[in-house]
């Protein structure tokens, strides 16, 4: 297995940030990272370009964590609600996924991705509280509580008597024990 080192020019998912200097695949290197354009063999010639995307990285993280920082505040002023069509006994048709958070997100003027909102079962399908969790940085993590309520109101599960089934149950079996008797 031939390994490759290469230094990252922006940052790429489970590999590194920009500034990075890894050991991947060789195949990988040669086929995506390099064509894309997302690193560079090292060399001596790249080690000063290794130090300027250091300092852009902190530059860059810095930056972010102080806009997920005013994302966290803005976050605790805003209450959300989805209200939802139910059927008998309250049952819920569909579910709340990560998507539908984003989008009510989005009407309050908050701006997010999907990806960023993580729903403790993926989806939510059932009425009443619950709680996101949303991923705004690394090192910042902000748990938005939503209620899920019906848009009409909820019927009572119509129910039959379970005494009454169990005598019709009861009366069926005795009939045809008469009948398989008269026959004999």
């Amino acid at each position: 297995m031939a390994l490759s080192e290469v230094l990252l020019l922006k940052p790429v998912e489970n590999l590194g940030a920009e500034g990075d200097q890894v050991k991947v695949r060789a195949g990988f290197a040669r086929n995506y990272l390099l064509p894309q354009k997302i690193a560079l063999p090292v060399n001596r010639a790249n080690r000063k370009y290794i130090e300027s995307l250091q300092k852009a990285r902190t530059t860059r993280e810095a930056k972010e964590l102080e806009t997920a920082q005013g994302l966290a505040g803005e976050l605790a002023n805003v209450h959300i609600a989805f209200a939802v069509k139910t059927g008998e006994g309250g049952k819920m048709f569909g579910a709340i996924t990560a998507t539908d958070v984003a989008a009510k997100l989005g009407d309050h003027g908050i701006k997010l991705e999907r990806k960023r909102v993580h729903l403790p079962h993926g989806s939510v399908k059932g009425l009443g509280k619950h709680i996101a969790h949303i991923k705004l940085h690394s090192a910042i993590t902000h748990e938005l509580e939503f209620e899920v309520v019906s848009e009409n109101p909820i019927e009572p599960v119509a129910e039959e008597a379970p005494a009454a089934e169990a005598s019709e149950k009861r009366e069926k079996r005795e009939y045809k024990k008469r009948s398989t008797k008269k026959e004999d």
